[in-house]
């Protein structure tokens, strides 16, 4: 085999997707099966096996593709599935391969191939259910049919088709980030963008929305098919008006493969691996810069939004100048944060905000566990915000421990309105009225989760939010139940809190939860050590920051109280030199690793 000047072979490499939703009867063993074949054949990636079917998204040599394509196509189960081989590059950004996860092979059991439903509470649709597919073609030929009628003021019958050219809308099911580099785009046809940050919102914006979908002629698409799969069969579940629902078979990927023009997509196809994106003939640029505005669509600097970290888009003039933080179109839309400040001279450039050390990455996957060993279930509440921004937020903390933790996310049961920071100008009611409300699970006294009045934010409301706890602990208590086992608990700043508090109460009560240990990060207490009754024996893992004050929420004197309502023979404590986060830098990643090792 021949080598090229840094040491490579010259054999071509690809990518692979497929899925398959089919009952498998023994999803630990094809996961054992997949682990051993695809490491023979050097290949990495992702594989998500589970009781319905399997996703993956693997890379490698052409030649060990296509023996693993011979090979699965050998196996009765995966009749009918189509696979998406597409040539490429070998990964040349080693930072980028690793972040998507095309460093290594990660093999998982799951419980859903796509995780479509962000409260573990609500069911999934049933998948048989799902839309119609349409191939490249006929999917193409609707919007050429519906294009055509709406560029025709013709007789008669065009005067119908353009009447039933109002009942079609064009839906897509992908994250807002991977739409603002690339879409369909018809003149005169109702598109929707729902603009979520990532696919588990989906279902929320289609109860939302529902009203836009009823009697309508439902297109959906995506990447390569399988988001629109378990989207399609939940809009189909609503019942009568929603059962008109189609989507694109193969997804952008095989419609630009039969269009290598483009077809109706503009821009570019945003993809999980390594390549980042893929064109088509048509070169325009639809994605603009954040800062600036100018035309750019290259998501390779990983830029995110400093408060929720999806990917944004700053152009490499903006990256080199622009000193300020970095804020997405939702956190600006949402959530009333500051908007970034317009890139000005050198000379006039505002004094750099001081951000706090965040390192995190994300991807479309959710974490893994090596398929050798037990994997170490988390379940990882929030305190004060939702459950998708939590994730978002310790997306890093997730990668770093793919290899053993899976972590469940979960909302808060209080809702409370908007809080905001004080400004130099007021915020006026009407647009408070629009904000994103939050989720607690702890409220003030005297107060309801609904008619709790809009303050000013207090790095001490803390102190005074003690009351709640019944419903959150019946709360944390039927999600234990309905969805457990769970090793662990992690709990953040208030949810640290309410972790504490689960955990005594179960102790106290002589209940079982088989939760086998805690971890509880920049958190606090709300009880005394003597009305504890005694240390809270479950084994734990305490970090918050060491006193230096970049921790403006939590003081770390409070952090350290909670610490010593545990049993001291089994908890650990870690300080860090940051803020209000958990640190996932050396050597405080590496503790934590080995906290969470020892209950494998």
């Amino acid at each position: 085999m021949e080598e090229n000047g840094d040491g490579r072979d010259t054999e071509s490499y690809g990518v692979l997707l497929y899925y398959n939703y089919i009952s498998i009867p023994d999803a630990t063993s094809l996961a054992r099966f997949y682990d051993t074949h695809c490491r023979s054949l050097n290949l990495f990636g992702r594989i998500r096996v589970g009781h319905e079917g399997v996703n993956a998204t693997i890379g490698g040599k052409l030649s060990a593709l296509e023996e693993h394509i011979t090979v699965m196509n050998s196996n009765s189960l995966f009749d009918g599935t189509d696979f998406k081989l597409a040539p490429c590059g070998h990964p040349s950004n080693e930072k980028i391969a690793r972040e998507c996860g095309f460093t290594s092979l990660s093999v998982r059991v799951v419980k859903e191939l796509v995780t479509f439903m962000s409260d573990p509470l609500l069911k999934s649709p049933v998948i048989s259910n799902a839309g119609r597919h349409l191939s490249a073609s006929e999917f193409h030929y609707v919007l050429h049919q519906a294009a055509e009628c709406a560029n025709d003021a013709g007789n008669a019958l065009q005067c119908e088709a353009r009447m039933q050219n109002e009942d079609l809308v064009l839906l897509d099911a992908r994250n807002v980030y991977e739409t603002r580099i690339g879409k369909f785009k018809i003149l005169n046809i109702n598109t929707l963008d729902p603009e979520i940050r990532q696919y588990s919102d989906l279902a929320s914006w289609i109860d939302k929305h529902s009203e836009r979908l009823r009697n309508k002629n439902v297109l959906m698409y995506c990447t390569g098919g399988i988001r629109c799969e378990m989207a399609s069969a939940y809009i189909r579940s609503k019942g009568a008006g929603f059962g008109n629902v189609f989507q694109l078979f193969g997804g952008i990927q095989r419609y630009m493969e039969q269009f290598p023009d483009g077809g109706f997509f503009k821009g570019k196809n945003f993809v999980f691996d390594h390549r980042i994106s893929v064109g088509s003939q048509d070169k325009d640029v639809l994605g603009t810069c954040l800062i600036c505005g100018s035309p750019f669509d290259d998501y390779s600097s990983r830029c995110r939004c400093f408060y929720c970290r999806m990917l944004v888009l700053v152009c490499y003039n903006c990256q080199g100048n622009y000193r300020g933080r970095y804020i997405c179109e939702l956190c600006q839309k949402h959530d009333n944060v500051e908007k970034p400040v317009p890139l000005v001279q050198n000379s006039q450039l505002h004094q750099e905000l001081s951000q706090e050390s965040f390192d995190v990455t994300e991807t479309e996957a959710e974490t893994s566990h090596d398929s050798s060993a037990k994997p170490c279930r988390e379940h990882s509440t929030i305190s004060g915000k939702n459950a998708s921004s939590f994730k978002g937020r310790t997306s890093s903390l997730a990668k770093k421990l793919k290899n053993n933790v899976e972590f469940i996310f979960i909302d808060a049961p209080h809702e409370l309105p908007f809080i905001y920071q004080p400004t130099e100008q007021q915020i006026s009611p009407v647009l408070l009225e629009k904000c994103k409300k939050r989720f607690a699970w702890l409220i003030s006294p005297n107060s309801t989760s609904s008619d709790e009045k809009e303050q000013q934010f207090d790095p001490f409301q803390y102190k005074m939010q003690t009351e709640g706890f019944e419903l959150s602990y019946s709360y944390l208590q039927d999600v234990v139940l309905k969805n457990g086992p769970f090793d662990g608990i992690l709990g953040f700043s208030q949810g640290a809190a309410i972790a504490a508090l689960f955990l005594e109460q179960q102790q106290r009560s002589g209940q079982v939860s088989g939760l086998r240990f805690a971890v509880l990060c920049s958190g606090f207490s709300t009880v005394s050590s003597k009305s504890v009754g005694g240390f809270i024996k479950c084994p734990s893992l305490h970090i918050f920051g060491d006193g230096r004050g970049r921790d403006r929420q939590i003081n770390c004197e409070v952090s350290r109280d909670l610490a010593d309502l545990f049993d001291k023979n089994s908890s650990v404590t870690i300080e860090h030199d940051m803020g209000h986060i958990i640190p996932t830098r050396s050597p405080y990643i590496d503790q934590i690793k080995a906290f969470l090792l020892s209950f494998l």
